[in-house]
């Protein structure tokens, strides 16, 4: 939503093809029902949100059926769908983006596929699947697709390299990062409400906001909670829902951590906020192969909020984290180094200022989401000049063939 919300102020006609809001708990939000079609407007956008198979991300196969569910509707919907120039797909699950080459065949309409988790792999790498006969037929049909679409967007220099290992020309495989948006994002590091209102104002607060899902391992930030207990001025702070928060919440509980405040998911709009009242952002994932080639969206939301990061995640996050400057790089699952980068920070408020004021000029030189959506925006218009070439070609041929004939 945030690119099509940057291509509407710039005159264009956006829709968005999705379901009814309820991630990741699989309910529905308040004011939504799971209809086969309704419509609303956000900021200018179209959203079309179409009926699917709710479901939670506890359960795997329910979830992937929830996904099916929306590939299909969005395939009876294709012809019902308004005029547009072309069509893009995005795959944090594989059959969303499937669903972008079945509507641009029935619109006749370029497609561009945009890859945020590399599918079946990231699957595999939470031990939500094993390999087998099921993941060789996906991993077939993930390729077939970065060959068939007319661009594919790569979210890392590392799904780059693995879309066109699968077989993608690469000049149609395309890098575009995430970034943030810094008009939401802006910093005012004086404002502590958010921590006061949750007993937490005069303490270092280490957060980590976002998914507690399998690919997180966040039992991590409870031990090293644990090694920090005899530190009062320390807390930490975990926000955000998933297939894994109940577990953790119950694993809290057992090691009596009251240095620990765990919330649930909170609205997007108040993430600046939750920034705003941490002294560091905790960004984690699982010791995996696959996780050294993504880059957590998170980190350019600290960055733009002068909030230095720990990082759990090895490859290319890694890369950037050195790069910009802008905190400390930790082994994957370690908590004792989780700890004591805690401490090391707790200990020298100068550090995290350093690394805050590097990452507020890294992120808007670089990840300005703006400038990121206008660099796309650019790509799609070029998709679909191509598009309209070879029917230039056609016409032009049937025109002269028509000449011919009259002489």
């Amino acid at each position: 939503m945030e690119h099509a919300r940057i291509w509407t102020k710039a005159g264009h006609h956006v829709t968005v093809v999705t379901c009814a809001p309820n991630h990741p708990a699989g309910k529905l939000y308040p004011g939504y029902r799971n209809r086969l079609w309704q419509n609303e407007s956000i900021d200018g956008i179209n959203v079309v949100r179409l009926w699917t198979n709710l479901s939670s991300n506890e359960r795997f196969l329910r979830r992937s059926l929830n996904f099916m569910t929306y590939f299909l509707s969005a395939t009876f919907a294709a012809p019902f769908l308004p005029r547009a120039d072309v069509v893009v797909s995005t795959s944090p699950q594989f059959f969303c983006g499937l669903a972008g080459f079945t509507v641009s065949r029935i619109k006749r309409l370029p497609w561009v596929l945009e890859i945020r988790d590399l599918w079946p792999a990231s699957i595999i790498a939470v031990g939500a699947m094993k390999r087998g006969p099921l993941v060789h037929l996906l991993e077939k049909l993930a390729s077939w697709s970065y060959r068939t679409a007319d661009r594919v967007v790569a979210l890392t220099e590392a799904f780059s390299r693995h879309i066109v290992a699968c077989g993608a020309t690469p000049e149609r495989v395309c890098v575009i990062k995430n970034g943030v948006d810094l008009t939401e994002f802006v910093p005012h590091r004086e404002d502590k409400s958010f921590a006061r209102s949750h007993g937490v104002e005069e303490k270092f607060v280490a957060s980590y906001v976002g998914t507690h899902g399998m690919a997180h391992k966040l039992e991590t930030v409870l031990e090293a909670a644990q090694l920090l207990t005899e530190r009062n001025d320390i807390a930490f702070l975990m926000v955000g829902g998933g297939a894994e928060r109940a577990r953790l919440v119950a694993l809290k509980q057992s090691m009596n951590l009251n240095n620990v405040i765990m919330l649930d998911q909170q609205p997007k709009a108040i993430m600046p906020d939750v920034l705003n009242g941490s002294d560091v952002s905790l960004v984690l994932l699982r010791k995996h192969d696959l996780f050294r080639t993504v880059i957590p969206s998170k980190m350019f939301e600290a960055m733009a909020m002068r909030c230095p990061i720990i990082l759990g995640v090895e490859g290319e996050s890694r890369d950037l984290l050195t790069d910009a400057g802008v905190g400390i790089a930790i082994t994957p699952e370690s908590s004792q180094e989780l700890a004591a980068a805690v401490t090391s920070l707790a200990d020298d408020p100068n550090l995290g200022d350093a690394y805050g004021a590097q990452g507020s000029a890294y992120v808007r030189n670089h990840f300005d989401r703006v400038k990121l959506a206008e660099r796309y925006l650019e790509l799609l218009e070029e998709v679909i000049v191509e598009h309209a070439r070879p029917s230039l070609r056609q016409a032009r041929a049937y025109d002269s063939a028509h000449m011919t004939d009259g002489q």
